[in-house]
């Protein structure tokens, strides 16, 4: 079948087009790069015909409030507009555990208006809840900073690596609408703040964690319970050690 990824040249993009091409289906990697854009509308109509699945795996640019909200609900009203209109079967998104309760950030909040605009849309959809990505860890630390030092929170993380997501978004894109939600997370619990000192270790980053319940994530306090999930996830099967022993270094 057809199928359309927006985001179709990013990190989880690039890996689940890859998969489903392999499958044999035919995949359009939409991005602005390749001429279809959701914000300008750009090439999205012509994409979008004869597509069976769209999976939106897209992401703001910035993460400032007005700017991330403006990208998530634009982009969202043009893509599932177009959809409508070309009679898309089945929208995906990938989105993260905890959205809902994670709403003192500004993120968190458009991410949760982008979920809204899909459940509302009238086209069979599916969302998908995914933990931090292991490969975000150095975006984190750095964004964490205060006075030289890394500070986060001890609350619990389940990082899963980007091949974990990439297996599970393609298996949702053949598979039936559940509209509703499924969360994928990765195979172990970690404290964030062990998590990201144990990362900066072993890549002889020398910058101190400080374990600090204050700590704000990307706007939000978190408690044990924001970013795992206990709905009976979809586990990875790719582990820290494992992942890091084979990631790429910058």
């Amino acid at each position: 079948m057809k199928i359309v990824i927006i985001g179709g040249t990013g990190l989880i993009g690039s890996k689940t087009t890859e998969r489903l091409r392999a499958k044999g289906h035919e995949v359009i990697a939409a991005s602005p790069n390749t001429g279809i854009n959701t914000i300008t509308g750009e090439g999205l109509a012509e994409a979008l015909i004869g597509a069976e699945v769209v999976l939106d795996l897209a992401n703001s640019p910035s993460f400032e409030d007005g700017a991330v909200l403006e990208f998530f609900e634009t982009s969202g009203r043009n893509l599932l507009a177009a959809e409508r209109t070309a009679g898309v079967k089945h929208h995906v998104a990938l989105s993260v555990v905890g959205t809902e309760r994670l709403q003192e950030s500004g993120y968190f909040r458009a991410k949760l208006v982008q979920e809204k605009l899909i459940k509302d849309a009238g086209i069979p959809y599916t969302i998908v809840h995914s933990t931090q990505f292991m490969e975000f860890l150095a975006g984190i630390a750095q964004s964490s900073m205060v006075g030289g030092k890394v500070h986060l929170s001890p609350a619990f993380v389940q990082p899963i690596a980007s091949d974990d997501v990439a297996d599970a978004m393609a298996d949702v894109a053949l598979a039936a609408p559940v509209n509703g939600v499924v969360e994928i997370a990765g195979p172990e619990r970690f404290h964030l703040h062990e998590l990201v000192a144990r990362y900066l270790q072993a890549t002889a980053d020398g910058r101190e964690v400080v374990p600090d319940p204050e700590a704000r994530y990307f706007g939000a306090r978190l408690d044990d319970g924001s970013l795992v999930s206990d709905a009976n996830p979809r586990l990875g099967a790719i582990d820290f050690d494992t992942w890091f022993a084979t990631a790429p270094r910058k």
